[in-house]
């Protein structure tokens, strides 16, 4: 039997032990069971076992251009077999800055075939954090489309870092005939002026082998997959060394928890749609790996387009697709929704940031689709708890502990001792999924993964029936005349009125308090409300240090590239 913590919602990685003492096995999705092991593996197992299980089933379709499953993993051979003559092997940091697209899912696996390690990038990065994640994370090779937009930050970095080589990919090649052709034709005047010479390679180039490599044998609990690095919001981007195990686990993890949602056998029929960037480790593994294990095809869109993605929902129609709060927002507002049927979607996984209840509602009532809400980070590949699909979650939780996975709530003060159900503490997780550390940061390893647990910085409880939920950030906290302010609870009430489109809640100083709650807040289109109108909707909701002191309306809120909100932009000055 495993042996259980003081929690009663808690169980230690190496069995489920007694059902009696662990209720919340009883809400795990059906046929899912927590200590069914997960064997280490390297993560390219994903993308050879589904070409051997349905080579011709689609694998991609990216804006009409669809590649079978077979050709995605020729591809990908044949990029490997590249990659190892231009020197990738074990050691050699590969980076990708790519949109979505068949070019980055195939040169993803291709750098792994090849021993290398995979450094995702932004390419809406400015060139100083381009430069900064490259000499951090000794990057070698990076592979970028021949946009302006895109090259001519790396150009300058080739002279003043240790890049030594950019693999050059056409986005109208990409595409199919007309399209590629009309496309060529379209971004005449955005194309870079790439040199000709042995420091830049075509994509064309790279694969022209005959895709027969040296396979370099693969330690996955040891060798790096990939170099994730974390968003920078509290300080300067770290890389989170998530090892082949870690990330081929989390993959396997998904697919165990969504495999009721498989629309046929082995995932015949599955359609996921993929709008946020695979370069963000959730896309990389609710859209990409999951695809590949569950069998899935990939409909990848190369940026957020409403009207181009409510249409495709319409005409590709997807079965699943990953999202974040701000996305169904756009969708459920989208003042042309009735003229596209949506219905094709069965389920959402939503990360990113919080989902308010009512958005889930809504989303789900105007398309039939359940949405559930999980939790994740980059140190952690990224999901630790999802709720469950095929039954009732409860509003406002993250849901349940993923298979293979302990969560514990630790107390905030020394000694850091675990807590009970419902005592609020702070969130750490330990499990198959979780980063092996911080690239280059011993130190800041040691406190995060202190006593072989990661340590979340997030503040949250669980419930009696072991469902987590998520007070607030550690370091958003605002201390208002002693009294703890969470951010979330206030915009959770805020979110509660039919006119609030989307907003955010930040501690600013106070000379009396100390600090004092601030509410950004941005409308639906057609809707109006005033400060003291929202002041007495949340009269009834809020203790009075809670209701925010100052509110500022907005057009919209600044975010990252997948729809979190930035609070940190929130606090410099409004340009509207």
């Amino acid at each position: 039997m495993a042996q259980a913590s003081e929690h009663p919602s808690v169980v230690e990685p190496d069995g489920a032990g007694d059902l009696a003492l662990r209720p919340w096995l009883g809400a795990y999705p059906a046929g899912v069971d927590w200590a069914e092991p997960i064997a280490p593996m390297p993560v390219f197992r994903l993308l050879d076992d589904a070409v051997a299980r349905h080579p011709e089933r689609i694998c991609i379709d990216f804006l009409d251009k669809r590649l079978s499953y077979a050709e995605v993993g020729g591809l990908a051979d044949r990029a490997a077999k590249g990659l190892q003559d231009l020197g990738v092997g074990p050691g050699v940091k590969v980076g990708l800055m790519l949109p979505n697209s068949p070019y980055f899912v195939v040169l993803y696996y291709a750098v792994l075939k090849a021993g290398g390690t995979v450094v995702n990038f932004n390419p809406l990065y400015a060139e100083r954090e381009i430069e900064h994640q490259l000499v951090d994370s000794d990057t070698d090779i990076i592979a970028a489309l021949d946009l302006a937009a895109h090259y001519d930050k790396l150009a300058p970095l080739l002279k003043r870092t240790r890049l030594s080589r950019v693999i050059v990919c056409s986005l109208s090649q990409a595409l199919p005939f007309p399209r590629n052709w009309l496309m060529a034709l379209a971004m005449r005047g955005q194309l870079a002026t790439v040199p000709k010479d042995d420091r830049h390679i075509a994509f064309e180039t790279l694969i022209d082998n005959d895709g027969i490599f040296a396979r370099p044998a693969i330690d996955p609990e040891r060798a790096l997959a990939v170099l994730q690095y974390t968003g920078g919001t509290t300080g300067v981007p770290k890389g989170a060394m998530l090892t082949h195990a870690n990330v081929h686990a989390n993959a396997v993890q998904a697919g165990r928890w969504f495999a009721a949602a498989h629309a046929g056998a082995d995932g015949e029929g599955q359609r996921m749609l993929g709008v946020l960037p695979l370069f963000h480790v959730f896309a990389m593994t609710i859209v990409m790996n999951w695809s590949l294990h569950a069998g899935a095809e990939m409909i990848l869109l190369p940026r957020f387009h409403l009207d181009q993605l409510v249409k495709t929902i319409h005409k590709k129609k997807p079965t699943a697709m990953a999202v974040v709060p701000t996305l169904l927002t756009a969708i459920a507002g989208y003042p042309k929704l009735k003229r596209y049927d949506l219905g094709s979607l069965k389920f959402c996984m939503s990360g990113g940031a919080p989902l308010p209840a009512e958005l889930r509602r809504e989303f789900e009532r105007l398309t039939g689709a359940r949405v559930v809400e999980g939790y994740g980070l980059s140190e952690s590949s990224p999901v630790i708890t999802c709720n469950p699909l095929d039954r009732d979650g409860k509003a406002g939780s993250v849901g349940l502990p993923f298979p293979r996975t302990t969560i514990e709530i630790v107390d905030l003060e020394p000694p850091r001792r675990k807590l009970g159900v419902g005592l609020k503490g702070e969130i750490c997780a330990a499990g198959p999924q979780i980063m092996a550390g911080y690239w280059k940061r011993p130190e800041e390893s040691a406190v995060t993964l202190a006593n072989g647990r990661l340590h979340t910085g997030d503040i949250g409880y669980i419930d009696p029936d072991g469902f987590v939920f998520i007070v607030d950030r550690l370091k958003e906290i605002i201390i208002a005349s002693g009294f703890k302010v969470y951010p979330r609870i206030v915009e959770e009430a805020i979110y509660g009125h039919p006119a609030v489109a989307e907003c955010a809640v930040v501690g600013i100083k106070d000379p009396y308090r100390g600090e004092t709650v601030k509410a950004f807040v941005a409308l639906k289109a057609g809707f109006a409300l005033d400060a003291g109108e929202l002041e007495r909707f949340l009269a009834d909701k809020l203790s009075a240090i809670e209701i925010p002191k100052a509110i500022e309306f907005r057009a919209s809120l600044p975010k990252t590239d997948i729809g979190k909100i930035l609070k940190r932009a929130l606090l410099e000055p409004s340009k509207e």
